[in-house]
């Protein structure tokens, strides 16, 4: 009898050890897997974009797919081993609808409902919300307009009808049309959160100087989020030069240029303009949002190669960028005297918040007219 419950004992032991050893084999994996990660990083650091950068937790998730399949599929045989083992998981031990393992309850799981962007109910991005009537207005910035609805947003008309840049809403309204009755019109909505133009506009700002025809030196374009709202503003009669320093984000922008007729993207680094000199004419304003410690600098230097004289700027600065052990208040009087060293006369300042943290904007002229004494 006693050799009968030992060997039951022994039974139990190896059912125990089975599951056990699985755990610390996905353990294992788990930590290959995230080491694998870390490498790739590494290897592609250089091309993360500037705006991937402040963010890096954007940049490891982008990585992620190609490894925690692996561990999706150990975990899953994992659990249906224990199950066999103990029973089952019972009610909500899945990784479907209705899983939700522990907190969260019903969706909790891969692939529950309302799981992941665009899933189940409401997910997604398409037109504007509520479908209601939907009225434009003109903003105070030429080129820039405000839909009215539900929700008021600011938008651009769309040159190229029918096409995204980021996934941006679209709102199409009916325009009357001599002679044809009414003509769709198609506006995309600019997201303050993704743009600091489109933050600088919504807070206040006098003037940003793109009106509809006027030429644009970008610098810091990134993947060209901002860069194709301001090609709707400059219209097919305007040009934006958009210089953009890493080739990932490069990318993007010229597959944005193949559809924007007026957008001319050069990669390269904005430090050295001679290297695009052919390429860039004369420009009625600068726009800048490099995050780079010589951001007045490298400012500088472009408007003195490309700005006409009497031309404007529009510079994003980032205090954490510049000095993160001052105050944001001094870097960016900091940042006005050195252009104003540079022959750039900043005429506003306004900070982003509540859309960016420790962001200003200046805007400026550069070498301007001199004042007619009055007789």
């Amino acid at each position: 009898m006693q050799y009968e419950q030992h060997d039951l004992r022994g039974h139990a032991h190896y059912g125990n050890i089975i599951p056990r050893a699985l755990v610390v084999f996905l353990k294992l994996f788990q930590w290959v897997d995230q080491v694998l990660v870390r490498v790739v990083a590494v290897e592609e650091v250089e091309e993360v974009a500037a705006d991937e950068r402040e963010n890096p937790k954007h940049y490891e998730l982008a990585c992620l797919p190609k490894n925690t399949v692996l561990t999706q599929i150990l975990l899953r045989i994992l659990v249906m081993f224990i199950g066999g083992f103990r029973g089952g998981g019972g009610r909500g031990g899945g990784f479907g609808r209705g899983g939700g393992g522990g907190r969260g309850g019903r969706g909790g799981g891969f692939g529950g409902r309302g799981g992941g962007r665009g899933g189940g109910r409401g997910g997604g991005r398409g037109g504007f919300k509520g479908g209601a009537k939907v009225t434009i207005e003109p903003h105070r910035h030429e080129g820039v307009f405000i839909a009215r609805g539900k929700e008021d947003a600011l938008v651009t008309k769309n040159i190229v009808p029918g096409e995204t840049v980021y996934g941006e809403k679209k709102i199409s309204v009916d325009v009357p049309d001599v002679g044809a009755g009414a003509e769709k019109v198609e506006y995309r909505v600019w997201n303050p959160f993704r743009s600091k133009l489109a933050a600088a506009i919504l807070g206040g700002i006098d003037k940003i100087h793109m009106a509809p025809g006027s030429k644009v030196l970008y610098l810091g374009a990134a993947s060209g989020t901002t860069v194709s709202h301001v090609s709707d503003i400059v219209g097919p009669d305007g040009l934006v030069y958009a210089v953009e320093f890493s080739h990932r984000s490069g990318r993007d922008l010229i597959n944005v240029a193949k559809k924007r007729t007026n957008v001319i993207p050069i990669i390269e680094d904005a430090r050295h303009p001679h290297k695009y000199r052919m390429l860039v004419g004369m420009v009625d304003t600068i726009f800048a949002d490099v995050a780079q410690p010589d951001q007045a600098r490298i400012v500088a230097i472009n408007a003195h190669n490309f700005l006409k004289n009497g031309g404007h700027f529009v510079i994003s600065i980032k205090a954490n960028c510049i000095d993160s052990t001052a105050e944001p208040a001094a870097v960016f009087a900091g940042e006005v005297k050195k252009m104003q060293a540079e022959k750039m006369k900043p005429q506003e300042q306004l900070t982003l918040e509540p859309y960016e943290r420790d962001h200003a904007v200046v805007v400026g002229i550069y070498r301007p007219p001199p004042k007619k004494d009055k007789q």
